[in-house]
């Protein structure tokens, strides 16, 4: 499981590397789609790392709650931000890859720079707690 845990991590990674550049590029909905991807994917690898099954929807923060003892002390005081995290990207999610085709509007009309800006500190945020999470577990395991 571990091991599924740390693939879940650098695909996190790659998603957060490849939102910056769309950011930087301008590509607001698609930054926000990125980081919502990075976000899930860090919280399904800290779940795999401790042997949780989650259900295989976009937002876990429910799942990550409600076992939130099965983590360290510092890492349970994270999971309030990690869970809003969560939550808000999964809201962002189809709005940034279709926009809101009922009335009429695009995806780049619907994410803004402040959504775009907003979606990658979460991100690095997330990627940053559970990549130490991953760390320090890894270091128990060896």
């Amino acid at each position: 499981m571990f091991k599924i845990a740390q693939s879940y991590m650098r695909q996190a990674g790659a998603r957060l590397k490849d939102a910056k550049e769309a950011l930087s590029d301008g590509n607001y909905p698609y930054t926000v789609r990125l980081s919502q991807e990075c976000v899930e994917l860090c919280l399904k690898a800290v779940l795999k790392a401790v042997g949780i099954e989650y259900p295989k929807v976009h937002d876990v923060s429910d799942v990550l709650v409600r076992v939130k003892e099965r983590f360290p002390e510092w890492f349970r005081k994270e999971v309030n931000f990690l869970s809003e995290s969560s939550q808000i990207l999964e809201s962002k999610r189809e709005p940034s890859f279709y926009g809101q085709e009922g009335e009429g509007l695009s995806p780049e009309e619907v994410m803004s720079k402040d959504d775009a800006e907003d979606a990658v500190r979460r991100a690095e945020r997330v990627f940053g707690i559970c990549s130490r999470l991953l760390e320090e577990l890894r270091s128990l395991i060896r």
